[in-house]
């Protein structure tokens, strides 16, 4: 057997013992002593009962003392002593921590917070963010105001949608640019392709010294009446006015030409097929002075003594008033006006 392998079982051989005296000496009733709260002081070796029961009086400041016994059932902290107390310093400060756990009683519950009182402004108790925000910065001096700019696009656009039919509302979005100089004659204007209809935009320019210009979103919204099918239609039956219901609503947002007059559908026939509630448009309809693609017309052209006219066919659907391309019988291709349901007129 080797040296280390000796050294093992020297070291399991006194172990052992020492477990066994331990063992023996809580259930043999080896001479303990006992603290007034319950704690068992066991002595280590080379101790005594009295001697163990000094030194735990002594780590722990006095605050055990001597005991005749633990109540029956009773859970008790032990604390092996050993033969120089000194030796471990942190276990003397963990029974002084517990004993003073013990000895401190438990802290009285906080008492609930109690209500804040009721703000003294009632506007700011409705709306507690308002009540606390800051006001909002002042344009600095010098530079051009952003609610000016709004407000002077949204009067433009009131000013040009007041001639459209219905009821028009103009809205323009807030404008939010920093650092334009400030300009004492603001130019608004639309720009090329924009619409007074629907969802738009509104230019503002200053022509002065530091131009700049600025282009703020906008809708146009223009409630009126409009008609719609009130049964299915097949294509060629002509519409009366038992066939049309009205309906109020934003044109903006409807198809383009749809009909808003009466007049504009009655006695014109279906060019298709038409659902029931689809909203009735100009092309669906082929009015009863209306020319429709294929059909043969005739031509006039008119000027002063003298008048022209010839045969040809239309190349497309067009109203009366409208303009509309035909072929003549030798080819070639002219723009008329429709006059009535089989006359179109070349101005001269």
């Amino acid at each position: 057997m080797t040296r280390s392998a000796l050294r093992g079982n020297d070291a399991r051989g006194t172990r052992l013992p020492r477990a066994f005296a331990l063992a023996a000496a809580l259930w043999l009733a080896v001479p303990v002593a006992h603290a007034d709260d319950g704690m068992i002081v066991i002595p280590g070796r080379g101790e005594t009962a009295e001697t163990a029961l000094a030194h735990a009086n002594a780590a722990s400041g006095g605050q055990f003392g001597g005991n005749a016994g633990t109540a029956s059932g009773a859970v008790a902290t032990v604390v092996a002593g050993t033969a120089d107390p000194a030796s471990n310093p942190a276990r003397p400060a963990v029974a002084a921590r517990m004993a003073a756990a013990r000895a401190t009683p438990a802290a009285p519950a906080a008492p609930a917070p109690r209500a804040p009182a009721a703000a003294a402004n009632p506007a700011q108790a409705a709306n507690p963010l308002q009540a606390g925000a800051a006001p909002l910065p002042a344009t600095p001096p010098g530079q051009q105001d952003p609610d000016t700019i709004r407000r002077t696009a949204l009067a433009f656009l009131q000013q040009q949608v007041a001639g459209l039919p219905g009821k028009t509302t103009a809205t323009v979005a807030a404008a939010f640019p920093r650092g334009l100089a400030a300009c004492t004659t603001l130019e608004p204007f639309l720009p090329t392709g924009a619409r007074l209809w629907g969802r738009t935009t509104v230019g503002v320019r200053c022509a002065g010294e530091r131009p700049w210009t600025v282009y703020l979103q906008a809708k146009v919204a223009v409630q009126a009446t409009y008609y719609v099918a009130a049964r299915q239609i097949a294509p060629g039956e002509p519409l009366t006015a038992a066939d049309l219901v009205a309906r109020d609503g934003d044109l903006t947002v409807l198809p383009l030409a749809v009909i808003t007059d009466p007049a504009q559908a009655v006695g014109a026939t279906a060019l298709a097929r038409i659902s029931a509630g689809l909203p009735l448009r100009q092309d669906m309809l082929k009015s009863a002075a209306s020319v429709s693609a294929g059909q043969t017309v005739r031509v006039v052209a008119a000027g002063p003594g003298f008048t022209i006219s010839a045969e040809g066919s239309a190349l497309a659907n067009a109203a009366p008033g409208q303009s509309v391309r035909v072929r003549m019988a030798a080819g070639q291709i002219v723009t008329a006006i429709v006059k009535d349901a089989g006359t179109v007129e070349i101005p001269l």
